[in-house]
């Protein structure tokens, strides 16, 4: 799939997720397959103001072929002195987020509130395409509480956007319910530019299906991913050796390249809890796991159980 001038290796691609899709673990997507990654949301607002706690979320792994960045905000002006910023300028593409159903999110104007305001999302993705020659790309949603995807996503297409990402839901589900994949389809066929089909592909089959029903020009796999990259690999019938304990290990190193051994660990709890899924893994097991506070700790409880 092209985005501007770049040009994806495949058509499977790893979703942002906020709290999972670090350095590390984009790291292993790609190794696995992935075509595309992006960073957690990024909020405009703390580039400007110089936050290190938000220029931590910008590592790159050398593996991204392709570097792309979301950022979150609800400023055009804010997002344009955003993108301009010197700490993106190893980013490729920029990606806007216009689909995050969080509360502290919503209430704060940004994410999928922003498909209430459609003249403000249009304002904000002209914004950000005038910061940059870089591509922009928007994620979306079907709608905050109501579907309005197509008219929407030809909005985005009139401001700009180089591709748009559509989950399948509408914001107030959250992750409830199940991906309305016709309504992707729709938006597909409303637009000239690509559409990446986000919601529910957790299996080739699934993979499979949503690209028939919405002729999408790229699937994107969130949460099936967590504690899974291999999952790329298995779409795309890419021969690997599963073994979750390197997998684990692997981004327990990239994590100490920038990172406290107090950071990776806490950041890592809830990916191991998902690795550890169909191990058949006692509840106290799992606890002991979560009690610990350095990786070797950690790692030498999971050799045991994951060897």
């Amino acid at each position: 799939m092209k985005i501007g001038k770049f040009e994806t290796k495949n058509d499977l691609f790893l979703a942002p997720m906020a709290g999972y899709t670090d350095v590390a673990f984009r790291e292993q997507c790609k190794k696995f397959g992935a075509g595309l990654t992006t960073t957690e949301m990024v909020s405009a607002k703390g580039l400007i103001y110089d936050s290190e706690k938000t220029k931590n979320l910008l590592h790159l792994s050398p593996l991204e072929d392709i570097k792309c960045v979301q950022l979150f905000c609800h400023e055009p002006q804010v997002v344009f002195d955003a993108i301009q910023n010197r700490a993106l300028d190893d980013f490729d593409i920029v990606d806007l987020n216009m689909g995050c159903p969080a509360p502290k999110i919503v209430k704060n104007g940004d994410g999928s509130f922003l498909m209430t305001e459609p003249e403000l999302a249009y304002q904000i993705v002209r914004s950000a395409v005038s910061a940059s020659r870089r591509p922009i790309t928007v994620k979306m949603r079907l709608g905050f509480d109501k579907n309005v995807a197509v008219d929407f996503a030809k909005i985005l297409q009139r401001a700009g956007a180089s591709a748009i990402i559509v989950h399948g839901r509408l914001a107030k589900q959250g992750y409830s319910g199940k991906a309305d994949w016709s309504a992707i389809a729709d938006v597909k066929k409303a637009v000239d530019i690509p559409v990446v089909a986000n919601g529910d592909v957790n299996s080739k089959q699934a993979y499979q299906d949503i690209k028939k029903l919405t002729s999408c020009d790229a699937v994107m796999i969130g949460r099936a991913s967590i504690g899974n990259p291999f999952i790329f690999a298995d779409i795309l019938e890419i021969d690997y050796k599963k073994d979750k304990f390197l997998a684990i290990k692997e981004q327990f190193d990239v994590l100490q390249k920038y990172y406290t051994e107090h950071y990776a660990v806490t950041s890592m709890r809830k990916q191991i809890l998902q690795y550890l899924k169909g191990e058949n893994v006692p509840a106290e097991t799992k606890i002991e796991i979560m009690s610990k506070e350095t990786i070797a700790d950690i790692l030498d409880i999971l050799g045991k159980i994951l060897h």
